[in-house]
């Protein structure tokens, strides 16, 4: 019988956690949401022997009182879900940081095994950790491992089993934190104790602990639970803050940490960890730093390696792009001639195959955009974008942490603007936070990255890496622009101070780049054979429904009489030939008749109508009744503007003649031009947010006001912008 175990992988960021746990699940693993929030969730599987082993890898946090979201939702996990065993993840070159967070797994009591990560990192800093002498004085089983190379993994596992296998009863371990604090902290265990408050989830001593922290959560939930009682807590805790801030200028929450962190130097004073060498000593990691983080060689070496990323896509992704524009151009062929004419055909080749199509044939783009992004990411890089863009982002009334919310949105292009707009919750200022999560969905998310890729494909070809970084440093320059002018309008207020670990440079390994490129690439698949299929399906018959009144429909055929009469079929000579000029005349003459008549059926359905009567505002940046459609399906995800596209062109009579991609249809069109694609690219870079993003921003800024403002403010300033890019540029065109 298969015995089988649930455990959680948790520590600090940068930590190598995930390392570890796409080494130990690799394609066993899938990825989700937690209940309710939108921090991601992984869940693997991991094999010893007739042992099932089901992993959790928990957000990465550095504690566990509710500051964030990620810490929230480890703590929410490790409560209620219980797990037998946490593997807790630590940089061995940064042991004291590190073990502050194993501090609160011993007061909440779960039965914990330390993964002392990048031990031969730390040994190459003259790092020596005696893990037996850790393992003795912390009470809990220390193995040193490298999650990158796979070493010590094994050893990992099997001890991690051996303790699941006890079922060890959760049992906190007490930590003094000073007279003052413990005297009180006795108090509020007993109160309740005696009155099993909050005791059925959490343990006594750890909810008095919260309480002398001002944990929002717990507090919330006290006074639900019991709000005499809850009242009664905050008011002793009120006095000893009182008490402390009176005498020793400080709070309780600081004298909790202080202790922590007082009982780890205790233990790694106890002969624990040498130092070889000087610790001001400059390792490869701060060697490198000083080119790359150097204030003037800094920004050009970040635009290089931008540069290049750009150039590593669009090259290597070109030809299984046109593989696969070639594939669904000979599937809508065989389904042409299976099919009969008739209302399935159009649904299968125009609103499916030319609408999902356009949007999978860019997944070889996209999955080459994300595997040099998870280089950037997990070789450190993005953590030093962050430190040099400081400087610049409080300029414009920011501060670095709003350039992580940047990248997650798109900066560098792929990301999503969800995750983005959520990651503002670090930032501690009010005012910084909503400046930047209304201007986050400015970045290059992935669902705008193929549609960038197709207009800059159809019209710029000859530099499409210099476009592609071009509308990467413009969509940050707007953003910024933006978010000044709301920092002094609406969203007044000083600028906070930004602090930024920046973890060692890693080799990343092929495995996890592999794993990465993999998750993000398979979510854009499904999201096109899901959301994108049905929202295609759904324009497909707004485009074609109503159809063609009755009499439109008798002038159209009584054409393709008059041209039956006027060029007969010719019948074939003695010789069997034919004449190939009348022929040649017909088929072009009925060719026209059935394109007018399709874009005329096409003027004439639901979308039609409403793209029509758009036409006598947009006309002004450009925009046709067609690409109207197109941007108005936008809104829903930015996906559906290439599938809009090619449904409208297909329904439209446009490819008809021969079979060719989106971008060869525009790039022929006589109605496109550079000028045109320009300011339709740029609208559609900073109009309305997708649904999603707009529910998200109304949700994170606690006001549907907020959600609001972003859509009608943005396509505002996104019309502006392309009616000016427009109107000045067909002045030299």
């Amino acid at each position: 019988m298969t015995a089988e175990f649930k455990i959680a992988l948790a520590g600090n960021p940068n930590s190598g956690k995930t390392t570890l746990f796409n080494a130990l699940t690799g394609s066993r693993q899938h990825v989700g949401n937690y209940p309710g929030v939108t921090v991601e969730k992984k869940e693997g599987v991991y094999r010893l022997e007739d042992k099932k082993i089901n992993i959790v890898d928990l957000p990465g946090t550095y504690s566990l009182t509710a500051y964030s979201e990620e810490e929230v939702v480890a703590r929410d996990f490790l409560i209620f879900e219980k797990p037998q065993v946490i593997v807790n993840i630590i940089d061995a070159a940064n042991l004291e940081r590190n073990l502050y967070l194993t501090t609160q797994f011993f007061e909440l009591g779960i039965p914990v095994i330390i993964a002392l990560n990048m031990i031969d990192a730390a040994r190459e800093r003259g790092i020596e950790i005696k893990e037996d002498r850790l393992a003795e004085f912390l009470g809990v089983p220390v193995v040193p491992i490298i999650a990158r190379t796979g070493f010590g993994t094994l050893k990992l596992m099997e001890e991690t089993v051996r303790l699941a296998a006890k079922k060890k009863e959760w049992k906190p371990k007490p930590i003094s934190y000073g007279e003052d604090i413990d005297s009180v902290l006795l108090d509020l265990e007993e109160r309740i104790g005696a009155e099993n408050f909050l005791t059925s989830t959490y343990p006594g001593r750890w909810v008095a602990i919260k309480y002398l922290e001002n944990d929002q959560q717990i507090l919330d939930r006290g006074r639900k639970e019991n709000a005499d009682l809850s009242a009664e807590l905050e008011k002793k805790v009120e006095i000893v803050s009182r008490h402390l801030h009176e005498t020793m200028e400080t709070y309780p929450e600081a004298m909790v940490a202080d202790h922590r962190y007082g009982y780890i130097k205790g233990i790694l004073q106890k002969g624990v960890i040498t130092h070889k060498y000087d610790k001001d000593r400059l390792y490869t990691s701060d060697r490198i730093d000083q080119v790359l983080t150097n204030r003037f060689l800094g920004p050009l070496v970040m635009g290089l390696v931008l540069f290049g990323l750009y150039t590593f896509t669009f090259t290597y992704s070109e030809l299984p792009v046109s593989w696969l524009e070639s594939l669904f151009g000979q599937l809508s062929l065989a389904i042409d001639k299976i099919l009969p004419d008739g209302q399935v055909k159009s649904l299968i080749i125009a609103g499916i195959i030319d609408g999902v199509g356009g949007v999978l044939g860019f997944v070889p783009l996209i999955m080459f955009m994300f595997f040099g992004i998870a280089i950037l990411e997990d070789s450190g890089y993005l953590a030093r974008v962050a430190f040099m863009l400081d400087r610049i982002f409080r300029v414009f009334g920011l501060n670095g942490s709003s350039v992580m919310a940047y990248i997650l949105s798109g900066g560098i292009a792929g990301g999503c603007a969800v995750p983005g707009v959520m990651a503002t919750r670090t930032l501690r200022s009010p005012k910084e936070r909503m400046a930047t999560l209304l201007t986050a969905p400015f970045m290059n998310c992935g669902a705008k990255l193929p549609v960038l890729a197709l207009f800059i494909g159809a019209f710029f070809s000859e530099h499409k890496a210099r476009y592609m970084f071009f509308f990467t440093i413009l969509s940050w320059t707007v953003a910024l622009v933006v978010a000044k002018l709301l920092r002094v309008t609406v969203l007044q207020g000083e600028s906070t101070p930004f602090v930024l670990e920046l973890p060692p440079y890693r080799f990343p390994t092929l495995k996890g780049l592999f794993i990465h490129t993999w998750e993000k690439t398979w979510q854009y698949i499904k999201k096109a054979g899901t959301v994108i299929l049905g929202i295609s399906i759904i324009i497909w018959a707004m485009m074609t429904y109503p159809g063609l009144p009755a009499g439109e429909r008798e002038k159209y055929a009584m054409q393709r009489q008059e041209v039956a009469a006027a060029f007969p079929a010719p019948a074939a000579d003695r010789s069997g030939m034919t004449d190939p000029e009348t022929t040649a005349e017909r088929a072009s003459r009925l060719l026209a008749i059935d394109r007018a008549e399709a874009r005329s059926a096409l003027c004439y359905s639901a979308a039609g109508r409403i793209g029509t009567a758009l036409e006598s505002v947009s006309f002004l940046a450009g925009f046709d009744w067609r690409t109207n459609i197109a941007l108005l399906g936008g809104v829903a995800a930015k996906e559906v503007i290439l599938s809009t596209l090619g449904t409208a062109y297909s329904l439209g009579g446009d490819n008809l003649e021969e079979d060719g991609s989106l971008a060869e249809i525009l790039a022929t069109d006589p109605d496109w031009n550079p000028v045109k694609a320009l300011s339709v690219l740029l609208f559609i870079s900073y109009y309305a947010p997708c649904f999603v993003t707009v529910i998200c921003i109304t949700r994170e800024a606690g006001s549907w006001k907020w959600g609001a403002f972003s859509m009608v403010f943005n396509t505002v300033f996104a019309f502006v912008l392309a009616v000016l890019v427009y109107q000045i540029g067909s002045l030299f065109c």
